[in-house]
């Protein structure tokens, strides 16, 4: 069973993930980049199927990757009902809900949809997908907006800030469900999530404009500055949701969502670009710390993981803001295809079971 192959598959807004483990260990990793210019004869996220499923295909047979060979392939999880951590086998409720998109347009939306087209093809392969984004156990007290026609939401890097906890947990040799952690996913979208004994109870919404600022999101916004804007005659809906998600942060302010390159032009002297870069640091620091409280300072650790987590000024920004609170620890980049290809072989090595999706 150790020797049996997983297909990994992670759909990201601008990149295509995919990667294929033997047992546990990597045997092919390609990040495959689209630029907007690929994307732009798609209206809607949905409509990439076929021109994701074909990239894919297509790394495979050059790598010379036996696809027949593929016993299970796992997709990242999409926006699908709210749903509890674990890895869930895809069924035709999901793939209805992932088409319609009803609880939103996001790339992993085609993690499980794409996943389920290629295993239909080989013979016995099955497809799931694990920790979607939508993963929620938060507490209801943490729901609770200010009105009622408005709920916080669990929208967030659940795969990586699971697989990350998990993976501090072993290093410390304690059980990830005895540990309180607040874990903070530093990429295109940020969320910090409070994980009390094995539970995420409280996060911010990455996806839709709730935390600190991103490079390519706004995060929490003044609210009667956006309702007068969204009044003011001069932009339509899905202009001011293009703002909030995908125009906003890094990008509105530095005309870039690449991290890198915003470190290189503070290194030119860019006084502007350090100032926001600074905010950024500023608004990580600040929601860490507001989840200290959440756990009531009984704190274990700090972790940041995700691409932005290679960057020392942000970090180094971050500690002196909250080493006070609890060690922090820095896991750069992002284990996701790792923990998709993790999840998988439980199931099939019958460590787990896969939950079913209603």
């Amino acid at each position: 069973m150790e020797n049996q192959r997983i297909l990994a598959i992670n759909p990201g807004s601008t990149s295509t993930k995919i990667a294929v483990y033997q047992g546990s260990k990597s045997i092919f990793l390609k990040n495959v980049k689209h630029s907007s210019e690929d994307l732009k004869p798609f209206p809607n996220i949905v409509d990439q199927f076929e021109f994701r499923k074909k990239i894919i295909l297509k790394e495979l047979k050059e790598a010379k990757i036996r696809i027949d060979l593929i016993t299970a392939i796992v997709g990242r999880g999409g926006l699908v009902k709210p749903i509890e951590s674990g890895v869930y086998e895809v069924n035709e409720q999901m793939i209805k809900d992932l088409y319609e998109s009803k609880l939103g347009e996001h790339a992993s939306n085609l993690g499980g949809l794409i996943a389920n087209d290629i295993a239909k093809s080989l013979k016995g392969a099955r497809a799931f997908i694990a920790d979607p984004i939508v993963v929620d156990e938060m507490e209801d007290v943490a729901r609770y907006t200010g009105h009622p026609k408005f709920t916080r939401h669990s929208i967030f890097h659940a795969l990586n800030q699971k697989a990350i906890a998990r993976k501090y947990s072993k290093s410390v040799d304690k059980p990830y469900e005895e540990l309180n952690l607040i874990v903070a996913h530093l990429g295109g979208g940020i969320s910090v999530g409070a994980h009390k004994k094995g539970k995420v109870i409280d996060v911010n919404n990455a996806l839709d404009g709730d935390g600190p600022f991103s490079p390519e999101r706004t995060g929490t916004l003044p609210c009667g500055q956006v309702a007068k804007l969204c009044f003011s005659g001069e932009y339509t809906h899905d202009e001011v949701k293009k703002m909030i998600k995908g125009e906003g942060g890094f990008v509105s302010y530095l005309g870039t969502n690449d991290a890198y390159e915003v470190e290189m032009k503070i290194k030119a002297g860019d006084k502007n670009a350090e100032k926001v870069h600074d905010a950024v640091g500023y608004q990580l620091g600040k929601e860490i710390a507001s989840l200290s409280a959440v756990l009531k300072g009984k704190v274990d650790a700090i972790i940041l993981t995700g691409g932005m987590a290679h960057d020392r000024i942000v970090v180094d920004y971050i500690k002196e803001m909250v080493t006070f609170i609890a060690p922090v620890v820095v896991y750069p980049g992002e284990d996701e295809m790792e923990a998709l290809a993790m999840n998988g072989r439980m199931v099939m090595t019958n460590e787990i079971e896969p939950k079913i999706y209603k």
